[in-house]
């Protein structure tokens, strides 16, 4: 019998401010996507806060990581803003959203009275914790900028020693496929209603 296995999950802190949280996620998702994307693709990059990070050019990937990403913002605009709403009046409150980049293989289902058929299992997850700053001051705005430079760093630094170090658990290819291996994006993954967010 075969047990069903949890797949290892990578969390990722990131914090960025309202001007640049759009562009913080893609690079992120980016990097996640660049070492975890087995089609070959041709080494391109991109500098985001005086950080070189890599990007896949793929039509498929960067549409995918626009929606995614796109939806998240959404998100965070119809978030109650710190301050309002539900605020406990604290200016440096924060919105926090989550999204995850899950990647699967695809096993034959066995089945005794009817016909096979492949269903996906989910090898490896990366979860983003956003958190969307709002500095007020100008000396804020330069606080944070620093703490999103150091963040970008050190996620990607992160990304790229876990892909590198974690490769037991990445199945063999079993298809001819130029993709191998289906991935999706999920915001929210743990709250009430993320299967709408699938893909």
């Amino acid at each position: 019998m075969d047990v069903a296995r949890r797949p290892p999950e990578y969390i990722l802190e990131v914090f960025a401010d309202p001007t640049c949280v759009k562009e913080v996620v893609k690079a992120i998702l980016h990097t996640i996507f660049f070492h975890r994307y087995f089609p070959s693709v041709r080494p391109q990059s991109r500098e985001l806060l005086d950080v070189t990070l890599p990007v896949v050019d793929e039509v498929e990937v960067e549409t995918l990581i626009e929606q995614r990403t796109t939806a998240l913002i959404r998100q965070f605009d119809t978030s109650p803003h710190p301050g309002h709403g539900h605020g406990h009046g604290n200016a440096n409150a924060s919105v926090r959203g989550q999204m995850a980049v899950q990647f699967f293989e695809k096993r034959r289902r066995k089945a005794w009275f009817s016909k096979a058929a492949d269903e996906e299992v989910c090898w490896e997850q990366w979860t983003l914790d956003v958190t969307l700053a709002t500095p007020r001051t100008d000396s804020e705005r330069a606080k944070v900028r620093r703490a999103m430079e150091m963040m970008l760093q050190k996620t990607a630094v992160k990304i790229v020693t876990t892909a590198h170090r974690d490769l037991d658990h990445i199945p063999p290819i079993t298809t001819s496929d130029s993709n191998p291996f289906p991935y999706q994006i999920v915001i929210n993954p743990r709250g009430d209603g993320w299967r709408l967010a699938l893909f």
